[in-house]
């Protein structure tokens, strides 16, 4: 699979190179979490980096931020390594958990870091494009688990810093401050900011990102935009109602891959006529309508085909 980096004329401000990232296991063999990607990321993306449970996101992620040292490989962000950027607040990070005092209020929190600032952004303007303006005296430990979240945008903003990584950064927001959050994210991207974000928001990532990493096995399988990727699988997505007695779906003429949802049957193929045509004369099909791919149908079949 080609792990080459996506394309662009502009000098990436962060480059990786060839990572490899190895975790011993007891009794077993090696687990090889990052196979050697090579990845560049430019000023103002915004990069959805997709892939199932295991698939190397998080490692990947950690390395940058200079959490995990790599197995081989070299990661450049800025010109210098990961844990000089992050002291130098050229990075800000939005993790899922930990990090905050339960005793503290918000506005007090968020004061407290920028005294760890040289120069941290104003006050005011920060806990405005993070939200937290109304909850700014609630206590840390009252807050639910989407108000953290933007607490921790917030702190990330702080430093003003030039790259920004989040890992599952709307987890516990309700739709309506997950729309808030990204509209503050495009104005940061708006500004020149690099933003990398990992998500199970399959329709995050369609929505917010204008590139996408899909990572399967430590490697990565697709990087390109949502409509580049999409049409790498050529194919089709018909669903319809199947009687309970048909024969398993799998066994279809031209079907690549298969979920069930109650009555319902969801199939990708790249022979849509077929299908379509044995589905109504062979297998007594209702209620079937055909597709093209989402990011979604594509995401499903690419880690489907690397995992085979």
């Amino acid at each position: 699979m080609n792990n080459s980096s996506h394309p662009n004329s502009a000098t990436p401000l962060v480059i990786i190179k060839e990572l490899t990232k190895v975790f011993p296991a007891t009794g077993q063999s090696p687990i090889h979490a990052l196979r050697g990607i090579d990845l560049s990321f430019n000023s103002g993306e915004i990069i959805g980096l997709l892939g199932p449970n295991g698939a190397g996101k998080t490692t990947l992620i950690d390395i940058i931020l200079g959490l995990t040292t790599p197995t081989s490989g070299s990661v450049s962000i800025f010109g210098t390594s990961p844990h000089s950027a992050v002291k130098d607040a050229r990075v800000g990070a939005v993790m899922q958990s930990g990090g905050l005092l339960p005793d503290m209020t918000v506005e007090s929190t968020v004061r407290m870091i920028a005294h760890t600032y040289q120069h941290p952004e104003p006050i005011e303007e920060i806990l405005e494009q993070a939200n937290l303006t109304e909850i700014r005296t609630r206590r840390v430990g009252k807050c639910s688990g989407g108000e953290q979240q933007r607490l921790r945008f917030a702190l990330a903003l702080l430093g003003n810093p030039d790259l920004i990584i989040l890992d599952e950064p709307t987890t516990g927001m309700d739709p309506s401050n997950r729309r808030l959050f990204w509209k503050a994210m495009q104005v940061q991207a708006e500004r020149g900011k690099t933003i990398v974000f990992a998500t199970h928001y399959l329709e995050e990532a369609q929505d917010f990102a204008n590139r996408i990493v899909l990572m399967s096995g430590g490697q990565i399988i697709a990087d390109g935009s949502t409509n580049s990727i999409c049409s790498m699988t050529d194919s089709h997505v018909i669903e319809c109602t199947l009687p309970a007695e048909t024969m398993p779906p799998k066994h279809f003429p031209g079907v690549i891959s298969v979920e069930r949802f109650g009555e319902s049957i969801k199939m990708s193929t790249k022979d849509s006529d077929a299908l379509a045509l044995f589905l109504l004369t062979k297998a007594g099909a209702r209620n079937l309508r055909i597709t093209s791919n989402s990011l979604e149908d594509t995401f499903i079949q690419l880690t489907q085909q690397e995992n085979k």
